[in-house]
């Protein structure tokens, strides 16, 4: 049976170097990851994005950036913890600490190249492109290129991001080290893979980097384009589950969508007690700070639960073999107490009212933008010039400056430059943007 090998995928080969950097004092090849992430612009402007409440006024609510940093932190502990468990198995110069900074920089990451509205922005660019009054635009691509932008995924954009387009454009991005982009791909296939769920890590254009990092981790090739994940990307999914599956409820409980009595048994059930684990000091506190105790020491009990899956699973990770995540196959208690917050957010948080109302705005606002960028880049494309370009394609080039696409370029690749303008915009810049756009601030419309 084929199995990956843990001095292989913690290699300290970098992306985009010719010869690997030097360790530095007190700063590992993995933590040089973690600061290139954090002080990445596209990191930064995860301030401005949604992460579940689209525009919240209420400054309690986290953004995208605010959920990365805390997955980031759940992230490290999962890794720390798991690397003592496997210590002996790990390869010379690698510490239990070096799993948890891998870890935790890949979570840093996992949602960079999500667009502005989070998923509501994601299924805003696939249905405009599956418009039919929109084809004549992708016609002249492949059947492959379209599905990319028919499934614009934001963990395929992420990965194009930090591996081509922050910093060292088209010449290794952030050139992040092999294991950290690794443990990044939640999804190591194209789209043709995607399924039912329409999950996929890696865009057509990124498809040549996918293979380089299978074959210097070792990673098991299932199918032509098609990789088994890298073991600790297992690591960084359930720090994400487990922080959106918690953290979610809480904000709802913040904006009044949920009550705290409605989570709390959500949290006795992870916590395995009908018994609230506060002290006398914690139970006269307010209905938040009870809810933010309770919460921490589910959370606790959840991370413990995962590494011990981990661990009791690894001859299956290793394999390629490994289905589902590691919080199923947790204790039952676990598990349980995670669907259930997953279905109490499903029926009660993500149909409230006033997220659905903004989240149908949203619809228009990446429609305008499109509209804008889009057939602006159909016209370089079919004029392959920008001499003689309409005045309003002119001017869209101009917004874009040094990120504009070459006239020598391929529709797909315009297409891919216009959509990083697009999905790295912050929500407020979309949304003042579109006004722009549509002429809507000046009057335009009556």
């Amino acid at each position: 049976m084929k199995e990956m090998h843990w001095d292989q995928l913690l290699t300290t080969e970098r992306y985009g170097h010719s010869a690997l950097d030097p360790a530095e004092l007190g700063r590992s090849h993995f933590h040089k990851d973690m600061d290139r992430i954090i002080f990445s612009p596209a990191f930064r402007k995860l301030t401005g994005k949604t992460q579940v409440h689209p525009l919240s006024v209420n400054d309690q609510i986290h953004t995208r950036l605010i959920h990365s940093v805390e997955v980031g932190s759940v992230g490290r502990s999962l890794g720390i913890l798991t690397g003592e468990r496997i210590k002996d198995q790990l390869p010379d110069g690698i510490q239990p600490d070096d799993i948890g900074a891998i870890v935790q920089a890949a979570c840093l990451a996992h949602d960079i190249g999500n667009p502005p509205y989070g998923h509501a922005g994601e299924f805003a660019i696939q249905d405009w492109f599956k418009q039919p009054k929109n084809q004549w635009l992708i016609d002249p691509l492949s059947e492959l290129e379209r599905l990319d932008l028919q499934s614009f995924e934001g963990n395929a954009q992420g990965f194009r991001l930090v591996s081509q387009i922050e910093y060292h454009l088209f010449h290794g991005g952030l050139r992040l080290s092999y294991p950290t982009l690794g443990a990044l791909l939640k999804y190591p296939w194209t789209a043709e893979y995607s399924g039912k769920k329409g999950k996929f890590s890696c865009f057509l254009s990124e498809q040549n980097i996918l293979e380089e990092l299978a074959l210097g981790l070792g990673l098991i090739n299932h199918q032509p384009g098609k990789w088994a994940r890298h073991p600790l990307s297992y690591l960084m999914e359930a720090a994400d589950d487990i922080c959106y599956a918690i953290i979610d409820l809480e904000d709802a409980v913040e904006l009044n969508i949920l009550s705290f009595e409605e989570v709390k048994p959500i949290l006795l059930t992870i916590w395995g007690s009908d018994e609230l684990p506060l002290s006398e000091e914690e139970q006269g506190v307010s209905p938040a700070r009870k809810l933010a105790a309770l919460r921490g020491k589910a959370m606790q009990v959840i991370i413990d639960a995962v590494v011990d899956a981990f661990v009791d699973n690894q001859a299956e990770i290793m394999a390629g073999t490994f289905e589902g995540d590691l919080i199923n196959r947790s204790r039952d208690h676990v598990k349980d107490g995670i669907q259930q917050a997953k279905s109490l957010a499903r029926n009660k948080v993500f149909l409230d009212n006033n997220k659905t109302e903004t989240e149908i705005g949203v619809y228009s606002i990446l429609s305008t933008l499109l509209e804008a960028f889009i057939p602006a880049g159909f016209e370089l494309y079919e004029k392959k010039s920008t001499d003689g370009l309409t005045y309003r394609t002119k001017r869209v080039f101009d917004l874009m400056g040094p990120d504009a696409p070459q006239a020598n370029w391929s529709l797909y690749q315009i297409y891919q430059r216009l959509l990083d303008r697009i999905t790295g915009m912050t929500d407020n810049n979309a949304g003042y943007l579109a006004r722009q756009a549509g002429g809507i601030a000046h009057g335009f419309f009556g």
